[in-house]
């Protein structure tokens, strides 16, 4: 049973690995992070199940007059919209165009920094396990979904320690499996369930990275034995 708020992250990408692998979804897989906030819960679930970690960088596409108010979501060529929202409050085309190409260019920089020009790991007869440090509308993980279903893996994964039970149910008719830790009945944000919610920085995120290629160097048998 688990006990909200988590301390942090990190807590949370513990207790994630363990359930993980009680489920045995972590055989033959590949941790793929959502930046920036899922990638100390990934760099868990990567360190203590000996997986590889990449990320996804998924951007929310704002409201132009309140960029809080997600209206769609990208990664990679995967672009997400709702247009029922985008129709019912009038945002022209022109608007909507816009703001996918400034968050198209942001998610290429994002990408070259934390990668240092790296490719992203290979997915093809893998399982693809998509985390991040919870799901409020689901929005950017259904973008991450359809970016990682591009690379061919063998299965793709959802596991996040906590979700609004919509998101959940939305994202499940979407991948192969779907692990929520915990999904409360009033949920409003994903920081509300975190006593430690710092945002992430991008040299945390790089760091990050470059742990976890320097730990599968020293064990290499681990990349592959899942």
């Amino acid at each position: 049973m688990v006990h909200l708020p988590f301390a942090d992250r990190l807590e949370a990408g513990l207790l994630l690995a363990t359930e993980l692998s009680q489920r045995k979804i972590t055989q033959h897989a590949v941790v793929l992070a959502l930046t920036r906030g899922g990638v100390p819960v990934g760099s868990a679930v990567a360190d203590r199940s000996r997986l590889p970690l990449d990320v996804i960088v998924a951007r929310k596409l704002g409201v132009p007059w309140q960029p809080e108010l997600a209206m769609g979501a990208i990664a990679g060529a995967a672009r997400i919209l709702d247009d029922r929202m985008i129709r019912e409050l009038g945002i022209p085309d022109e608007d909507v165009e816009e703001i996918v190409a400034r968050e198209q260019a942001e998610m290429r920089r994002r990408e070259e920094l934390y990668r240092g020009g790296r490719p992203a790991l290979d997915l093809q007869s893998r399982s693809a396990i998509l985390i991040d440090d919870g799901l409020a509308t689901g929005s950017t993980m259904l973008a991450a979904v359809h970016h990682a279903r591009s690379l061919k893996p063998a299965r793709v994964i959802i596991a996040v320690p906590v979700g609004s039970r919509e998101a959940c149910a939305r994202l499940r008719r979407e991948v192969d499996d779907l692990v929520c830790l915990a999904a409360p009945e009033f949920f409003y944000a994903v920081g509300e369930w975190y006593r430690d919610f710092q945002q992430v920085s991008d040299t945390e995120v790089r760091n990050w990275l470059e742990e976890s290629r320097c730990q599968l160097t020293k064990h290499p048998a681990s990349a592959t034995a899942g």
